[in-house]
């Protein structure tokens, strides 16, 4: 994808209030620029059937956004800007605005995320601060998400031996947690910090997905040390799947509740590793987006998949126009609708389901987002909007 318009305009576009990932791409191919997307978002918006109006940030939050991270020493990278990483470009879902202190350049290394739980035991966290070492003295980029017990140890043990990415849920200026900022000031000047929420928002729980999703996608394997059955370090190794890259998991004691969740991605095809040697034998030796599905159905560490590949988005143009008040049109959203609740429902799912074309059915789940009908999840699955609390 090229680049379409200014940064600022671009970064606008790309905060707008129900503008998701693949939104973000389909409005960018309808229009041409994001200057031009912009005007027509709230039309667009209400056609779609929003009843209040769409929030587009104002040019001067943006502008001051922009200012913000350059101050911090920091910038913002859009899809399609030459510096974006390309193996994160790759995905479906690749984020439309990046914010990164520290070299972008290291974004486009060869790299591989160390994942595992927070409350991570001794021999865990020793486990990854080795694998990281001997994986950065390699030349090995490390990723990982800036928490307390295992991603904590992987950042120290690459920064022993070369450098780090941390993959971060709050706004740059907001290191989470608190106690880390120092590492985060470390990581940023020997490798990366990277983000696509705003400047000055501190981490809130739906955050996280989204920085499991950049840990995943930045990565040509994800490993998983310690992590319990049910675990941000089993979201993020299930999108690594769902994006191709290859799952390796470090075996451990069945009498501990922080091994059941390693020990289950084995049962699902992950590599077993107990060195370096069992991650550097399934990589590519290099980082290249002809060579990101290191792993295909069928090879170890590829975990068992339910679901098929993600659709191609619909092409440029609008070749159906959710917004008509067709029939059909109508009947697509109603047979979307109906088929949700408020668990994620994978929309490979619902294309199979729908007796339509991919295309309308992508093109309407734009809309309905643009709407705010429904919510898109990391990883290629859509809900209902959340409940509002309680007068």
């Amino acid at each position: 994808m090229t680049p379409a318009g200014p940064l600022a305009a671009r970064l606008r576009l790309a905060r707008s209030e129900g503008v998701g990932p693949v939104g973000y791409r389909k409005l960018l191919l309808d229009y041409g620029d994001a200057e031009s997307a912009l005007s027509a978002l709230p039309a667009r918006a209400r056609a779609a059937g929003r009843a209040r109006m769409l929030r587009i940030p104002p040019e001067d939050e943006i502008a001051a956004e922009i200012a913000g991270t350059a101050a911090l020493g920091g910038r913002i990278l859009m899809l399609g800007d030459p510096d974006y990483p390309p193996l994160l470009a790759a995905i479906h879902d690749a984020p439309p605005a990046l914010s990164v202190l520290g070299d972008p350049a290291r974004l486009n290394g060869r790299c591989v995320a160390i994942v595992g739980a927070r409350n991570a035991s001794s021999n865990g966290a020793r486990m990854a601060e080795s694998l990281a070492a001997t994986l950065a003295a390699q030349g090995v980029t490390v990723v990982s998400g800036l928490a307390r017990g295992i991603d904590a140890a992987a950042h120290l043990g690459a920064l022993r031996a070369g450098i780090t990415i941390a993959a971060v849920a709050g706004g740059l200026d907001r290191p989470y947690p608190a106690d880390h900022a120092q590492l985060q000031d470390r990581i940023a000047q020997y490798g990366a910090v990277v983000t696509e929420t705003p400047l000055g928002i501190a981490p809130q729980s739906r955050h996280f997905p989204r920085r499991n999703r950049l840990i995943a996608g930045l990565s040509l394997g994800c490993v998983v040390v310690e992590a319990a059955l049910r675990s941000g370090s089993l979201i993020t190794a299930d999108l690594a799947a769902g994006y191709g890259r290859t799952v390796f998991a470090v075996p451990g004691s069945p009498l501990d509740p922080r091994s059941r969740g390693t020990n289950a991605l084995l049962r699902r095809g992950a590599i077993l590793t107990e060195s370096e040697n069992d991650i550097l034998a399934e990589l590519p030796h290099a980082a290249t987006t002809g060579l990101f599905f290191a792993s295909p159905p069928g090879h170890p560490g590829r975990l068992a998949q339910t679901t098929a590949p993600w659709p191609e988005p619909p092409a440029p143009g609008t070749p159906f126009s959710p917004s008509d008040t067709s029939e059909e049109a109508s009947d697509i959203r109603q047979a979307i609708l109906t088929l949700l609740s408020f668990t994620p429902t994978p929309v490979d799912d619902l294309v199979r389901r729908c007796q339509f074309s991919t295309s309308a059915i992508l093109t309407v789940l734009s809309e309905l987002e643009l709407a705010g009908d429904i919510e898109t999840l990391p990883g290629g699955s859509v809900v209902l909007p959340s409940l509002p609390d309680g007068p």
